[in-house]
């Protein structure tokens, strides 16, 4: 199938999603044809999650639709019951969600998880029988590019790399061979050569299948690559639709410009010599830095002679596909693993022989999810002050008093310190991180993929602050992150892992303009780019309420 059909398969009329006391999706309405693709785009809290889940009626608790409608093939979904949603509900309309670690179940292997989406839809397909849906498991597993599918059904989702457990959660979606698949952020956190294969597999699946797609992410680029027309969304309402090579080059709505100009662009040079000036003695030194796991006959070689150095008021960017070592490095100088051989220096004193003892408190770490990171179960206030008490710095009243100064640094109310992570934005909550970690007055911060979650314009208000905490504190920032624009835009140098070692460092610009190693080339070549808009379809698709 070369491209769309002219009759919807999915038709979306005013849809309106309210939860108590907000309107989440506020008349919402496009046309899907056969082998179409559409993107959804806006900030958090701009209801494209939100209408996405309402097309398979998996709203949140709380949520309900209270206008409009979702049919498909004719039937209404927002009307069906139960009963006979479900048998509707994975064979004929599919969602592949954001993060298959916590959406795969890690008890059960694949190829039981595969089996009872199978099972659960019988009567179609390949069979009822268990040898036909063990054969239906390998060629799903075969369809979507995991090597030796057969051997790996037998594997636990641990077992596999991020990008391949996506991989899995897009063979499930397909599993009973639905019309229409919804993909939820299916490359977040994934990096350039690996989200390039899965905006691949999805291209592929649409045009040899005829599936339609419906792509919900903030990474524009991912959505110009992807899908042939798009809807930017913004307070639960359409504001812009249309082609979308036509929606990036020339957008009308004042709104659609504001995201494309927060958009980082890998053309963009380093603005990091502007916000601080790195010192000439190293902070920390790496060398030799090696770690396995496993045992010994198939162990696993994480990191593989490592060097590196880190110079105080430097921003350092890491970059390389899963698996290279970017994270076990990251762990590593956090003392959270102990390295298998080779040393760490934090200002000249080995870890081992007394150096280890004041990197515990200068070396600190911001974590990439912003929800996982932070318990549920504590408030602001007492997130960023574990630290405070863990190194024993001050008693309740200057803890108080710190917890106020760091919210009020990070750009957050200190009023808020009584609030639960719940209550606070996806942005909020990392800058909560951001707090916790400067909480004991590091030298050091390790960033581990901190903006890969946020939407553009959310990000680009961390990465300022980022800029700002640098230049005020002096800090040095390792900056891990799969977005290579993005780390272009914030380092003074860019080190290249590949395979457990660093194939390449030098100044930023240098490196992702003049590239000297074969791998820092393909991973350049990977990034996904605004100018490369997927083919045009005719226009089957419309908003019925739109504030264009």
């Amino acid at each position: 199938m070369t491209g769309p059909s002219s009759r919807p398969v999915l038709r979306v009329t005013d849809l309106t999603v309210e939860f108590p006391g907000t309107v989440a999706v506020d008349g919402v309405g496009f046309d899907l044809a056969a082998g179409d693709t559409l993107g959804l785009v806006g900030e958090s809290g701009s209801g494209k999650s939100t209408t996405a889940l309402a097309l398979l009626r998996m709203l949140p608790a709380g949520g309900r639709i209270t206008a409009g409608s979702v049919e498909l093939a004719g039937q209404d979904l927002a009307a069906l019951p139960e009963p006979a949603l479900r048998a509707l509900r994975g064979r004929r309309i599919a969602m592949v969600f954001q993060d298959p670690m916590s959406s795969l179940n890690p008890v059960l292997t694949v190829g039981k998880q595969l089996d009872e989406a199978l099972r659960a839809h019988a009567d179609r397909g390949s069979g009822s029988g268990k040898a036909e849906r063990a054969a239906r498991a390998v060629e799903l597993l075969d369809l979507v590019g995991i090597p030796d599918a057969a051997g790996r059904l037998r594997d636990h989702p641990h077992q596999f790399s991020g990008g391949q457990r996506q991989r899995i959660m897009i063979a499930l979606a397909l599993a009973n061979d639905a019309e229409v698949l919804v993909a939820d952020e299916p490359t977040t956190a994934l990096d350039p050569t690996v989200q390039q294969q899965i905006l691949r597999l999805l291209g592929r699946i649409n045009r040899d299948t005829g599936t339609a797609l419906v792509v919900i992410s903030h990474d524009l680029g991912v959505i110009a690559q992807t899908c042939r027309r798009l809807l930017v969304m913004r307070h639960g309402r359409v504001v812009e639709s249309g082609d979308t090579a036509a929606v990036l080059t020339a957008p009308r709505h004042p709104y659609t410009k504001e995201l494309l100009a927060a958009v980082p662009r890998l053309e963009t040079p380093s603005g990091a010599a502007a916000n601080s000036a790195p010192g000439t003695e190293p902070l920390l030194t790496v060398t030799g830095l090696r770690k396995t796991y496993g045992p010994r006959r198939r162990a696993v070689t994480a990191l593989d002679g490592v060097d590196l150095e880190l110079h105080p008021g430097e921003t350092l960017g890491l970059v390389g596909e899963s698996g290279s070592g970017k994270s076990t490095l990251a762990r590593a100088l956090v003392q959270v693993h102990a390295p298998g051989g080779g040393t760490i220096r934090f200002r000249g004193r080995e870890f081992g022989r007394g150096g280890e003892r004041a990197a515990r408190r200068e070396v600190q770490m911001v974590f990439q999810d912003p929800y996982a990171s932070l318990n549920p179960r504590m408030t602001a206030g007492q997130i960023i002050a574990e630290p405070l008490i863990a190194h024993g710095r001050g008693d309740r009243a200057a803890r108080a008093r710190r917890v106020a100064e760091l919210l009020e640094q990070v750009g957050l109310d200190p009023a808020s310190a009584g609030r639960h992570p719940r209550a606070f934005s996806g942005g909020q909550r990392q800058r909560i991180g951001i707090a916790r970690a400067l909480a004991p007055g590091p030298s050091v911060l390790i960033c581990d993929e901190p903006v890969s979650a946020l939407d553009v314009s959310v990000q680009a208000q961390v990465l300022d602050l980022l800029a700002r905490l640098q230049r005020d504190l002096g800090l040095a920032v390792l900056f891990i992150a799969h977005d290579l624009a993005v780390v272009r835009q914030v380092s003074h140098r860019i080190a290249v892992m590949h395979r457990g070692r660093i194939v390449e460092t030098g100044p930023a610009d240098r490196v992702v303009t003049a590239p000297a190693h074969p791998y820092t080339a393909e991973l350049l070549a990977a990034v996904p780019r605004l100018d490369t808009p997927a083919t045009p379809a005719s226009p089957v698709l419309t908003s019925t309420r739109s504030t264009a």
